[in-house]
């Protein structure tokens, strides 16, 4: 609650909170839009593989041409301004950074800059929740150590998702399901980036395909970002994934608490303590009314007579029985919230939200029959889409995470459909990121 006000002391002590960011695309610029008007911030550098869109972007996010480009990080410190570079790892050891933003959603960087980040004392928000999904719970053990924050992205939903969860828990409440609402069909599973436009010009008011990263969209839509993002939940808050992964029930708001209970109280899951995606879309495509496209939610149990009165007394969003009850926020801001994780981290020295285990995997689930010798292309893409699984059962199986499944040979056939494994691919053992993984595998296996 006194967040404002440690960043206003720090600017009147003329010690700002200073931040880096990497990557500004869509979750960045947010992020910078605000950030410039945040007292107590100063952004000393942002890298970025195209600086010329950069500083379009930086345009389009109302800084004036005046604040960035100083010629140098030192400068910049000195200064105030903020300096532009396409070198990441130049601006992870610039002198002065306090946090380090990774929002270039791309897991095997999100691995390396964090590990740099570590081993140069910064306080590391991790927007790139692929990296997390892949291996974030070695990545927050080696910052712990190192006597650093590593925290997920307040303003995407699984840090909000997270703080649904310890809200209830420090209210004394049993958690029973918490998750996000999306839009779903089942056949969403086999769109591609050639598929995915006829889909999205139904409900977003967009003219061309080219305004937009189709891949990126496609992960939306097919399931993937679901599956990471419920995994990043799981191993932030100690939630287990259902037995076979996320089932997308339709829900409205106002139904939560009847639909996220466990099927033997009537509702959908398979067990309690775990996630759920809802979807906006009845089966046969009409719109659920009330929906959560957008919002997270996180549902309860009363477990004494007592508190199912009380849920009833004061309006909770409860079932029929009045055992279960629902909390929700209806929208999430994405980047422009992003303050809140960097205050945080640097003057609280806490995260928001942060992996605590080992707990659920996203694993390459086939999109299409497909023979050996074929190559995948990971997440968003024609080949794959990432279902969530449970940690010990990823691991008894052997299967291949989502955030590897880029570029890999397959070595045999597999039919649509199917969950892939080590085995079915050739896979770079020399990889870093490959090496990273098998290393937190052990760690927490």
């Amino acid at each position: 609650m006194n967040l404002s006000r440690m960043l206003g002391q720090r600017a009147e002590a003329g010690r700002p909170v200073r931040v880096g960011l990497i990557g500004g695309g869509k979750f960045g610029s947010m992020y910078l839009t605000q950030a410039r008007l945040t007292t107590g911030i100063h952004v000393l550098g942002i890298a970025d593989l195209n600086p010329d869109r950069l500083r379009e972007t930086l345009k389009r996010c109302g800084w004036p041409e005046e604040q960035s480009d100083t010629g140098s990080f030192a400068a910049a410190l000195q200064s105030g301004r903020t300096f532009i570079t396409d070198n990441a790892m130049d601006l992870i050891e610039a002198d002065g950074l306090d946090v380090l933003i990774d929002a270039t959603g791309d897991p095997a960087a999100g691995i390396r800059h964090c590990q740099a980040a570590i081993r140069n004392g910064r306080h590391i928000v991790m927007v790139n929740v692929e990296a997390d999904a892949l291996a974030g719970p070695l990545l927050a053990r080696q910052a712990e150590k190192a006597g650093l924050v590593y925290s997920l992205a307040w303003g995407d939903q699984p840090a909000l998702i997270a703080e649904h969860v310890d809200w209830a828990r420090t209210c004394g409440f049993k958690v029973v399901c918490a998750g996000k609402g999306t839009r779903y069909l089942p056949s969403y599973h086999q769109l591609t980036p050639d598929t995915v436009w006829d889909t999205l010009r139904t409900y977003l008011a967009l003219e061309h395909p080219e305004q937009i990263n189709l891949k990126m969209f496609n992960s939306f839509l097919d399931g993937t970002k679901s599956g990471i993002e419920m995994t990043a939940v799981c191993n932030a808050t100690g939630l287990v994934p259902q037995d076979d992964g996320l089932s997308f029930p339709p829900a409205s708001r106002f139904e939560l608490s009847s639909v996220c209970k466990p099927k033997e109280n009537g509702g959908t899951l398979s067990r309690t303590g775990t996630t759920e995606v809802t979807s906006s879309l009845y089966r046969d495509g009409k719109d659920v009314p009330h929906h959560l496209a957008m919002g997270t939610y996180v549902v309860i149990e009363a477990e004494t007579d007592y508190a199912r009165q009380c849920f009833s007394e004061y309006h909770m969003l409860e079932d029929d029985t009045g055992q279960f009850a629902a909390l929700y926020r209806p929208t999430h801001m994405i980047g422009m919230e992003l303050g809140l994780s960097v205050a945080s981290a640097a003057l609280r020295g806490e995260p928001t939200g942060s992996a605590i285990g080992f707990h659920s995997d996203v694993v390459a689930t086939t999109k299409k029959a497909m023979k050996a010798g074929e190559m995948l292309d990971g997440e968003g893409g024609f080949t794959v889409w990432g279902k969530q699984c449970p940690a010990t059962a990823s691991l008894a199986a052997g299967y291949l995470p989502l955030g590897l499944s880029h570029n890999v040979k397959l070595l045999r056939d597999v039919a649509q459909g199917q969950m892939l494994t080590w085995d079915d691919v050739a896979i770079d053992s020399t990889d870093e990121a490959y090496l990273f993984r098998r290393d937190m595998e052990q760690a927490f296996g």
